[in-house]
């Protein structure tokens, strides 16, 4: 019997890199209770606090991204640089893992880097269609590399990349529409539309929302429930109203997929995926302002499954006039954009992905 699985993670900055890794660890631990799983992070991250939220020990690394606009701020990058490698290179031994699973974020790559560098497998996972520039470095050495759009195969070396998804927390899929809808006292009938423009808000929807939430509440049958961020949520939530919900973070997203009817959304790699997951229509609304433009190739690969809408966000005043209470108001295009997302979800991505790990460090289970 070979040892127990020894498996270090690394990913971190976003919910995008550190929530898949979370359920890629629990998808091994539930098949190997056994398994050593350990994580690499920066403190000052959601990392550092979702990680032992999850039950998983988390060991600093020190490093930071390039500053394309504040060029000032890179010029103690090459002593972080040089003692995170450090710092990976001494986890790595002293963990003694047998495979270092990187999910994105800058924490990747000194951890991947010195993981091979001690002879160790390496597992990248590319939530986005277009790779960053970490994955796609760390690629040409990994065993396996899992992605979630096949448009990202183009950046690996051929015949290396598997389609598995991005995992997403199981209980998003386990409320139904009626019970949502009674839990967050909305109407069975009523016409929902929520919005969100992730974990810390997008100025732009808000400042959008804030602009034609009454054109959209003109049709009496429609609610909003709309998510602003923390920065936005004291100024937006004097637009509160009957049948506007103004939140500042929304705790339950399994209630908010279920009870509604349309999603106005950003198009992140794991917004994407949960979409996908619990068959939610959406207009998607990529940030420009992200790295190398991702999230325009997230929406326009979700717009040609035809599980959603993308939309520029030049046009996002357009959209809320026009395309939101037409997309309300059709409820069978809502349905074939919903068939379409579920015949593209990979619910058990967390689970394909743990598996293919267990199997590349020749894990065979208990004889």
């Amino acid at each position: 019997m070979k040892r127990t699985p020894r498996v270090l993670f690394a990913g971190g900055g976003t919910g995008g890199h550190v929530y898949p890794a979370i359920a890629i660890a629990q998808a091994i631990r539930s098949l190997v209770p056994t398994s050593a799983i350990a994580f690499a992070g920066t403190r000052d991250h959601l990392e550092w606090r979702a990680v032992p939220e999850a039950g998983f020990e988390i060991h600093p690394i020190t490093i930071s991204g390039f500053h394309r606009k504040q060029p000032l701020r890179n010029v103690g990058l090459p002593l972080k640089l040089a003692t995170g490698l450090w710092q990976s290179y001494q986890l790595v031994n002293d963990f003694d893992a047998d495979v270092a699973v990187g999910t994105g974020g800058y924490v990747s790559g000194p951890v991947l880097w010195a993981a091979g560098m001690r002879g160790r497998l390496i597992v990248a996972q590319e939530q986005n269609a277009y790779a960053g520039v970490t994955n796609r470095i760390l690629g040409r050495r990994a065993a396996q590399i899992h992605i979630a759009f096949k448009e990202a195969e183009s950046w690996f070396p051929e015949g290396r990349c598997r389609i598995s998804g991005n995992p997403v927390r199981r209980e998003l899929t386990a409320t139904t529409r009626d019970a949502s809808r009674k839990a967050l006292k909305l109407p069975r009938n009523a016409k929902v539309l929520f919005v969100f423009g992730g974990s810390l808000g997008s100025q732009s929807i808000n400042e959008a929302m804030a602009q034609v939430a009454d054109r959209i509440l003109s049709d009496p049958d429609v609610h909003i429930i709309w998510q602003t961020g923390a920065l936005y949520y004291n100024r937006m939530r004097k637009k509160e109203r009957p049948r506007l919900r103004v939140l500042q973070y929304v705790d339950r997203m399994d209630l908010a997929y279920a009870a509604c009817d349309l999603v106005l959304a950003r198009a992140g790699a794991l917004t994407c995926s949960e979409l996908l997951c619990t068959s939610t229509p959406a207009i998607l609304v990529p940030s420009a302002h992200v790295a190398e433009d991702h999230q325009t190739k997230n929406a326009r690969s979700m717009e040609r499954m035809g599980a959603a809408i993308y939309m520029p966000e030049e046009e996002l005043l357009n959209a809320l006039v026009t395309r939101v209470p037409e997309l309300l108001a059709n409820p069978e295009q809502r349905s074939l954009m919903a068939a379409e997302a579920q015949k593209a979800a990979k619910p058990e991505a967390a689970m394909t992905i743990a598996k293919d790990i267990l199997a590349l460090v020749g894990w065979e289970g208990e004889k």
